[in-house]
């Protein structure tokens, strides 16, 4: 499908996506850059891919350059490799915070590159290339946003490509893309933080029985309270915006339930607790969740 791509940062989605690249022959050179050096020597030890020490080189004559890195690299990362983009090159990322990363693109005026980004909602609390395998991708959907009108041909490609390794796709504006992740992914991040942080500030005197004793509940946000602290830090960062937004949703709605507790208002807290179910019923039909105890999971 493409004769080179270089993936920079191979954490857990690139070194994902090497995987699935690679599974797929989509590619028939695959250039790593990862300024880690631990992250370096995995890959050299364990692919076939070419790592290179030098970020700039790494993306000479890719026909498509993927950027997997912490959102706060970005710039850093353009500067370098500009002057070694290929003409007509697919420029996309895996970043789950668009808006503020498209002005810096926009402001470097990259000619004759094609940037459409990408958000694969795809992951899990772990991290670095050895956590990386190549079914990341199957069944999860991918979000492209682009503000060209000239690169339907590029967008076709790029589409195609992640319909490969097992992606559905979607197109979205930038704009739009920031505010569905501040909801669907980056509140229950927030929540999830401060849920946690509420656990282990507690009296020490019961750590061992909050551990031993977590209902599957506790046990969910500690997953999401794990994931990489630098990423998430950059996405409140970059999307601080929506998810300002939407925290001060969730703090009226939260405070509503606190007045219904302190009332003792059974009728109010059923209202509250029924009105919610429909969205896990509406969730399982769009095939994104299994309606299985426990989940589904093992």
């Amino acid at each position: 499908m493409f004769n080179k791509i270089t993936i920079i940062g191979c954490g857990l989605i690139g070194s994902s996506l090497l995987r699935a690249i690679d599974k797929k022959k989509l590619a028939k050179e695959i250039s790593i850059y990862d300024k880690s050096k631990e992250n370096s020597i995995f890959i050299k030890n364990n692919f076939s891919a070419r790592v290179f020490n030098d970020i700039s080189e790494s993306v000479k004559e890719s026909d498509l350059v993927i950027i997997s890195s912490p959102l706060s690299s970005y710039k850093e990362i353009l500067l370098s490799i500009k002057s070694n983009l290929k003409k007509d090159v697919i420029l996309t990322d895996t970043g789950s915070a668009k808006k503020e990363i498209n002005k810096i693109i926009r402001n470097l005026n990259l000619e004759h590159v094609h940037w459409i980004s990408s958000h694969p909602i795809a992951g899990t609390e772990f991290s670095g290339p050895e956590s990386g395998f190549s079914e990341l991708f199957e069944n999860r959907w991918c979000i492209l946003s682009t503000e060209s009108q000239n690169n339907t041909k590029q967008i076709n490609t790029l589409k195609i490509f992640w319909e490969t390794i097992g992606s559905k796709v979607k197109l979205m504006t930038f704009e739009d893309h920031d505010y569905v992740l501040s909801i669907t992914s980056h509140l229950p991040h927030a929540v999830a933080y401060s849920i946690v942080r509420t656990v282990i500030n507690d009296d020490d005197k019961f750590k061992n029985e909050i551990i031993q004793y977590s209902a599957s509940g506790l046990r969910d946000f500690t997953r999401i309270a794990a994931s990489d602290p630098i990423m998430w830090r950059d996405i409140f960062i970059d999307n601080s915006e929506n998810i300002l937004k939407v925290l001060n949703s969730f703090s009226e709605n939260l405070e509503e339930i606190k007045k219904a507790i302190q009332s003792k208002s059974g009728e109010k807290l059923n209202n509250i607790f029924s009105s919610t179910r429909k969205l896990r019923k509406e969730i399982i039909k769009a095939g994104q969740e299994t309606d299985k105890p426990n989940f589904g999971r093992k």
